[in-house]
């Protein structure tokens, strides 16, 4: 495989834009040397660089393309409304129509109201501001197990790539643990929480009770409990992890699947809080979300069009059929290497992720930096195993014949050493305070 106009084009990026991209985890630093630098355009779940190689993709534009890329009915109604312009002085019809749809699928029979913008850290930060306002707190409480929340100052100033943010500000997040219900009631004993923020699962599923006692201990204390339902939403069930577990929020936060790759998120919550950015409120007035760009209509008829195809196909049953064949299979092919213990697979069928460890069974970035490398030269593209509509019998098939031969060589670079096998350097984490 070459990459000759990735790597010219990787010289332009890199003089033109901070890390060469503009996502960090699309960044250089977290693939092998020998991948593509750029893909030129997708269909379902095959996806192809500037180069011209041919790769079946997983993880799917970082789990925002549920139904594959380019899904006709999705296209259709972009096209139709962009030929009517996309933004304008005033609200649109299909405005009022997504809120109705997305509250009938997310929070039927509920007294719920929704704000949309364009991305997850608009909405996630949004929720932030509201909570604190109407507990008149400041210290938010955030999952420490879970990676991901926001680009804004409350969540990266609890990062390792904390640079930038005031110190007072980085002292207002403190972190709780999953599955650890003492944490979480520590936490809100010793400080003063305005908001609980958590993913409803991430790779392993909540101990009995412990989401039931996250939202007893909430209403205990009087804080606002925000569920990001970016990655479950519209993979774990149509309407969330949080139906799915029967425990209700006070506000969650949407996106990603929500537009099957185009840019929409959504604020859902109570109205009581909700009404609180709004026009019918004698309280104290919260500038909740106001975006120039989060109402644009084809981006709401992306949305629309994604509810309709989860409310009349079988899309999270497919997510799961799949990603549970793909999960066997990888488990077998490991068996078969005698590699079990070093590589496998976690997390839901429909959100699988792979670990690599060492010789010495610690978890090791040069054996992911091997690993990818291996089947990216058999034709598959994967940061991670998360499944779309698109994929079918035949692209898992073909995925579990590559990490077969992929394990192959793992097997052998676990006797040999990895830097044997590695052609350039290892991938590195993307919250870390130098390169």
């Amino acid at each position: 495989m070459q990459f000759t106009e990735s790597h010219r084009l990787r010289e332009r990026a890199h003089a033109l834009i901070p890390g060469g991209a503009h996502t960090y985890a699309k960044g250089d630093d977290q693939y092998p040397e020998q991948a593509p630098g750029f893909l030129s355009h997708g269909r379902g779940c095959r996806v192809w660089d500037v180069d011209g190689n041919e790769f079946i993709e997983y993880g799917m534009g970082l789990r925002a393309v549920t139904l594959g890329h380019a899904y006709p009915p999705v296209l259709e109604a972009v096209t139709a409304a962009l030929t009517h312009g996309v933004n304008f002085t005033r609200p649109t019809p299909i405005e009022v129509e997504a809120a109705e749809a997305l509250l009938d699928l997310v929070a039927p029979g509920r007294d719920w109201m929704v704000k949309f913008a364009k991305n997850g850290s608009d909405v996630t930060t949004a929720a932030v501001r509201l909570a604190r306002a109407v507990t008149g707190r400041d210290v938010v409480a955030v999952c420490a197990d879970q990676p991901f929340f926001s680009t804004d100052d409350w969540f990266i100033g609890a990062t390792a790539m904390s640079a930038g943010i005031p110190k007072p500000v980085q002292a207002l997040t403190v972190k709780f643990r999953y599955n650890d219900l003492d944490s979480v009631r520590e936490v809100l004993q010793e400080q003063s929480v305005a908001a609980l923020v958590m993913e409803v699962e991430g790779v392993t599923p909540p101990a009995p009770g412990f989401l039931e006692g996250v939202r007893r201990l909430c209403d205990q204390y009087g804080t606002v409990l925000i569920f990001d339902e970016m990655i479950t939403g519209f993979r774990w069930h149509a309407r969330g992890a949080a139906y799915l577990y029967g425990v209700t929020p006070d506000l969650a936060a949407f996106g990603k699947g929500l537009g099957n790759g185009f840019s929409v998120a959504a604020l859902v919550g109570r109205r009581d809080l909700m009404e609180r950015g709004g026009l019918r409120t004698d309280q104290e007035r919260v500038f909740l979300l106001s975006t120039t760009h989060g109402a644009e209509t084809h981006a709401l008829a992306a949305a629309l069009a994604v509810i309709r195809t989860y409310q009349h196909e079988p899309v999270v049953e497919h997510l799961y059929r799949q990603g549970e064949r793909l999960a066997e299979g990888v488990r077998a092919a490991a068996a078969a290497h005698g590699v079990s213990d070093y590589v496998g697979v976690m997390s839901r069928p429909c959100n699988l992720i792979y670990y690599t460890r060492d010789a010495d069974g610690q978890p090791s970035q040069p054996f992911r930096t091997l690993f990818l490398q291996e089947l990216l030269a058999r034709g598959v593209l994967a940061p991670s195993f998360v499944i779309s509509y698109a994929h079918t019998d035949e692209d898992v098939d073909r995925t579990v014949a590559a990490v077969d031969e992929a394990l192959a060589v793992y097997a052998r670079a676990l006797s040999d050493g990895v830097e044997r096998y590695l052609r350039g350097r290892p991938v590195r984490p993307v919250f870390r305070p130098y390169n």
